[in-house]
């Protein structure tokens, strides 16, 4: 996909689509990273705490997901991605037939999301007792980040609708963040060893 590309030139395409810079500068938009800063801390903790084996392993996987989507979340990094591939079909000539890889694309990420939260069901299929939470929010978060990148505009009007001056994005967003805490918040208070 990358060979026969001018490095220089490829980076000046980027950079004129996408600047560096603050995602969602909105107080909704810092208090959705706190909460997934406070997510992946409190993952980090139960990992500390969690005997080993599969239920390690998960909330570490939980806490990086949590501490990259905290960075993505300000970072804008999807946005990144997106001005690459562009420049890519730019300069391979391939931009007017970008549809379908877009849909490849989107089915991949679609895919792999489903395809992680199974994984998670079912490693987990005897723990979901003591983190049946963490995995609803992990569905909603996935969910809400998989609906974003299909960006169908139905969902995205849905999306910009508000309840109480609250936009719908950050309740969905942010309700798989508080069950996440609240799975992680509920491992912590209980004694090792139960």
């Amino acid at each position: 996909m990358f060979e026969n590309l001018d490095f220089d030139q490829m980076q000046t395409c980027v950079f004129h689509r996408w600047t560096p810079g603050i995602g969602d500068p909105t107080l909704a938009g810092w208090l959705t990273v706190l909460a997934y800063a406070l997510c992946c801390y409190l993952a980090f903790r139960v990992t500390g705490r969690a005997r080993k084996g599969r239920e390690r392993t998960f909330w570490m996987l939980v806490a990086l997901a949590m501490g990259f989507l905290a960075l993505n979340k300000q970072l804008d990094l999807q946005s990144l991605l997106t001005s690459v591939a562009r420049c890519v079909a730019q300069a391979q000539g391939w931009y007017a037939d970008r549809r379908g890889v877009q849909k490849e694309f989107i089915e991949g990420l679609l895919a792999a999301i489903a395809a992680i939260l199974l994984l998670a069901l079912y490693l987990m299929r005897t723990h979901l007792r003591r983190n049946g939470l963490a995995i609803a929010g992990l569905v909603l978060v996935g969910g809400f980040v998989a609906i974003r990148a299909v960006s169908f505009h139905h969902f995205d009007s849905f999306l910009r609708g508000e309840f109480h001056s609250v936009r719908f994005n950050v309740i969905l967003e942010n309700s798989g963040l508080v069950l996440i805490a609240l799975n992680a918040l509920f491992l912590l208070r209980r004694r090792p060893g139960r």
